[in-house]
């Protein structure tokens, strides 16, 4: 082992590489702020992008390099609070709001929604008490995620000029709720913990060539595309969220798996309100049946029994019920 080389083979200035991306995250985050003031806003929104790609690197880059350390999580969350939070409320304000009291409050309320987001997040990365599966998801819509959102009534003028879209009115509101939905409760799916099934990998590689050149061909109207499609998986995030923690155990299990788990879960659910059997069902496996039915369902299955004890009272002592499926044996229809 050379000099100047830790343990883990990576030389102390390979190591700083994931603190130098997100420097460059700030760097980029500050230079859309600078482009904005050109009125250059196609620009402000490369620079938020590229702030972006550096905020998805430099994690991975610090656990491959075995480079994490507590200053790199700090800058981290600095770097993210002006990238994502308020450099895009610079931006929106200059393009919408400029010399308006209500556009300075807009922007306000979304830089300060995105700092007690980022501080919920830095309290919940050392908080053992969450469920296992809870790493599959972020609380509220995450800082890269929000900011490219918040910013597509200008994508939209970008692409299409002036219209309802660029209303000051709807570009207030719709700031505001970006910024409702990242102090929010709500459950989002967190990319890093993606699971990708060997035979999805092939049509998953032709989706990011379509993204790509997409993002190419009309820019702006694909990150239009892409934010509301994100927004519209909130609601199937959430489902997903509720389900795992009613089936803690199904988490570690492949998908396929677990989407056979929520449909035996779906039909034990369904025994306890369907009417009894009307196949002929021998043995234990009747047994069972019943077993299953009345741990379901033990109020029908009460009900039942007591059914059956009335219509045996009715036929009077000594008589016995016909066996069933006696009479389709002796040639006798049902009536």
């Amino acid at each position: 082992m050379g000099i100047g080389r830790p343990a883990n083979g990576y030389p102390a200035s390979v190591r700083l590489l994931p603190n130098a991306v997100t420097v460059l995250n700030l760097c980029a985050g500050l230079s859309a702020v600078y482009f904005a003031l050109q009125n250059r806003f196609d620009l402000a929104i490369g620079a938020v992008l590229a702030a972006a790609l550096c905020d998805a690197l430099d994690g991975g880059l610090a656990r491959l390099l075995d480079a994490s350390s507590r200053i790199g999580a700090e800058l981290d969350s600095l770097a993210d609070l002006v990238s994502f939070g308020v450099a895009p409320a610079l931006v929106i304000y200059i393009w919408a709001f400029e010399d308006t009291r209500s556009g300075w409050v807009v922007a306000l309320v979304f830089a300060v929604c995105m700092a007690l987001r980022l501080a919920r997040f830095n309290t919940l990365i050392d908080d053992d008490s969450a469920p296992p599966f809870a790493r599959e998801f972020f609380i509220g819509v995450p800082a890269p995620a929000a900011a490219m959102t918040a910013g597509i009534p200008l994508y939209l003028w970008l692409h299409f000029g002036a219209g309802w879209w660029s209303a000051e009115p709807l570009v207030a509101a719709w700031a505001l709720v970006t910024a409702g939905l990242m102090v929010s409760r709500i459950p989002t799916v967190s990319l890093k913990t993606v699971r990708v099934p060997q035979r999805a990998i092939a049509p998953l590689l032709v989706g990011v060539a379509v993204i790509v050149a997409v993002l190419f061909t009309v820019p702006f109207l694909g990150i239009t595309i892409a934010g509301a499609g994100y927004l519209l998986l909130l609601p199937y995030t959430a489902y997903r969220y509720r389900w795992l923690a009613r089936h803690p155990e199904a988490w570690d299990v492949p998908v396929r798996q677990r989407r056979a788990v929520a449909r035996a879960a779906r039909s034990a659910r369904q025994l306890g309100l369907r009417p009894p059997l009307r196949r002929r069902v021998a043995g234990r496996a009747g047994a069972m049946a019943r077993g299953v039915r009345r741990r379901l369902d033990p109020e029908g299955a009460a009900r039942r029994e007591n059914d059956a004890n009335r219509r045996a009272a009715a036929r009077g002592p000594g008589v016995a019920p016909a066996p069933r499926g006696s009479g389709r044996r002796l040639g006798l229809r049902r009536r």
